[in-house]
């Protein structure tokens, strides 16, 4: 496993990990983490393991103000989120290769998404339990939505953690239809969701794949939890992506 790092969409430097094979590569993926994780979440990090397995390149990265990533959290968005993939696959195409597949998990699948189209190379995209309301993000502290667009910020607390949440970032993510750019994908989708998520229902892989054209699959990620935190969860889902995407790639 390598690490690097390379400027993201604001300018910052995000700090990333390579999953390559000892041989031949088939192909090049990047992965796009869950909403306030880092590259390193056991389900990021087990799933590019098993994809190295089998052959694959696995890219993933600190999206801007996260993990090991320089930048503050407060001033990042939906859309500076979609912007640190596209800086993702420009150093990959200019120091690898660009990437083939693009695979998300939760917000993160979100992302792809909508970068999809900025990545002309990638042939197949995958979801991990992923909204199609990018808005329904402030769930995690809708609590504090009246304050934060009342005083401009507070610090919330997600998964543990204290974060500062800008009006700006509540208006970003109410102004994205991820509708158009899945209707426009031009790519073939895997969409990956269990049916009893907690956090994200299963409602929103019905819309999104709904939204798409072919080819497109479903898979059931049966009683996995929304972080997919168990490893034979994440392997499965791993397995599958692998078989999935050989086909297009």
């Amino acid at each position: 496993m390598d690490k690097v790092t390379f400027t993201g969409g604001a300018g910052e430097k995000l700090a990333a990990r390579i999953d390559k094979p000892e041989g031949d590569i088939k192909a090049y993926i990047l992965f796009a983490h869950c909403f306030t994780c880092t590259k390193d979440i056991f389900a990021a990090a087990r799933i590019a393991k098993v994809l190295q397995g089998k052959g694959f390149a696995v890219i993933r990265f600190d999206f801007t103000g996260l993990g090991a990533s320089e930048g503050d959290f407060a001033n990042t968005n939906f859309s500076s989120n979609v912007d640190d993939l596209v800086a993702a696959a420009d150093f990959m195409r200019s120091e690898l290769e660009a990437p083939a597949v693009l695979i998300g998990h939760s917000l993160g699948g979100s992302a792809v998404l909508a970068a999809a189209s900025k990545i002309p190379e990638t042939k197949a995209v995958v979801t991990l339990g992923s909204p199609a309301d990018v808005a329904h993000v402030a769930h995690n502290f809708k609590s504090n939505i009246e304050e934060i667009m009342k005083e401009g910020e507070t610090e919330v607390c997600l998964a543990g953690r204290p974060f500062k949440i800008k009006k700006q970032f509540i208006e970003d993510v109410e102004a994205v239809k991820l509708e158009q750019d899945v209707k426009s994908l031009n790519k073939a989708l895997l969409v990956m969701h269990a049916p009893l998520d907690q956090t994200v229902g299963i409602e929103n892989a019905s819309k999104i794949f709904g939204w798409a054209k072919h080819p497109k699959s479903y898979v059931s990620l049966d009683d996995a939890d929304h972080l997919i935190s168990r490893k034979q969860d994440a392997e499965y889902a791993a397995d599958v992506i692998s078989m999935w995407v050989t086909k297009y790639v």
